[in-house]
């Protein structure tokens, strides 16, 4: 079960250029974007805890994204 909708994920690959989408394609990208999703959310966990926070804030995404992509 995914998080994300089929038509946002689809509007996203036709900005891309595409002229059509299949199902298959969107719910391919839909899983990537959420398991990278949740990657970074549980690190930005990680990152607001140490700073002796509850709330994640943007600069904790963005952070852990950076780690990630390392």
């Amino acid at each position: 079960m995914t998080i994300i909708p089929f038509a946002p994920i689809e509007r996203v690959i036709r900005n891309a250029g595409a002229q059509r989408v299949s199902e298959s394609a969107a719910i391919a990208l839909t899983e990537m974007l959420e398991s990278y999703g949740l990657e970074i959310s549980r690190e930005a966990i990680k990152l607001a805890e140490h700073a002796g926070r509850k709330t994640v804030k943007a600069e904790d995404i963005k952070l852990a994204k950076e780690m990630l992509d390392k």
